[in-house]
């Protein structure tokens, strides 16, 4: 393997605070057992800011002939564009390091594997507020829980490291992205129900200003969000956090984990994420439970 050079450390990424580029790589290495299982074996989306978060950005999905030899690839053809794409795959903390290197503040893996591309291993309801206050985004969160809970469905919540909440529900690569979709779907539906005066399933933003947005469109081949313990481009350099339920109250704030206290909150509770990639669910005999 040829030598992982990093560069331009010192380079200030985050000016109100003073954390720097060289900041970003010690978070990544301090919390790589944890974040690397989610990641690991999967095509990637590039969000590159290499002059820090508030600086220009730019997403890359066709890394071409930019990596190193050792970085690994996958082929992937696109609709969308019509052609054959060339993701980048982290298959190790020196091909995340390396992301970093490219000026990649938020990590932004695939919902499935490279192994079993178009199945993916979570379903995930992305609650995305447009200028609703987060108290009114815990509230919702917690008719999710109610309305999963009532179905048998473990769920399994993190920040968004913003303004939202992400969801996840396990599924072990056991169904397609249509059926993830679908599902999604359904209990976007469900949730929408019991909370249309301040929820929307609407895809237009401009249909859905002063709600919050149930997006289970995330759920689409190719979609990513950022994954739990990735950076965000924030001012207070948040990140997307694991959270137990019972931390999911008035209290919260959404960009309270940060790349300063993330690896305490590790060292405290360790990964509580982890039966995301365990058994996933019984998908027919939920739908069996709606219908």
């Amino acid at each position: 393997m040829d030598k992982l050079i990093f560069s331009h450390l010192d380079k200030v990424f985050w000016p109100e605070k003073g954390y720097t580029k060289g900041d970003l790589l010690d978070y990544y290495k301090a919390v790589s057992d944890a974040i690397l299982p989610y990641i690991t074996g999967r095509p990637h989306n590039l969000l590159r800011q290499p002059n820090g978060y508030n600086g220009k950005s730019f997403f890359q999905k066709d890394v071409g002939d930019l990596p190193p030899e050792w970085i690994k690839k996958a082929r992937v053809y696109s609709e969308s564009n019509q052609k054959e794409i060339d993701y980048l795959v982290c298959d190790s903390l020196d091909s995340l390091l390396y992301m970093v290197q490219l000026g990649c503040i938020e990590i932004n893996p695939w919902n499935s594997r490279v192994k079993s591309l178009d199945k993916p291993d979570w379903v995930v309801l992305d609650l995305d507020p447009e200028d609703v206050p987060f108290q009114r985004v815990v509230e919702v969160a917690n008719i999710v829980r109610r309305v999963t809970e009532e179905l048998n469905i473990p769920t399994y919540p993190k920040t968004s490291g913003k303004s939202g909440i992400h969801i996840f529900i396990p599924m072990a690569a056991k169904y397609d992205y249509e059926q993830a979709k679908k599902f999604a779907e359904i209990l976007a539906h469900l949730v929408h129900r019991r909370t249309d005066d301040i929820t929307s399933i609407e895809r237009n933003p401009a249909k859905r200003q002063k709600k919050i947005y149930i997006d289970f469109l995330q759920n689409r081949e190719g979609q990513t969000l950022a994954a739990p313990y990735s950076v965000r481009p924030t001012p207070e350099a948040s990140v997307s956090t694991p959270l137990k339920w019972e931390e999911i109250t008035s209290w919260l704030k959404p960009t309270a984990f940060t790349i300063k206290n993330t690896m305490k909150r590790l060292d405290k509770l360790g990964d509580i994420w982890q039966p995301v990639l365990k058994e996933g669910i019984d998908l027919a005999k939920i739908l069996k439970k709606i219908s």
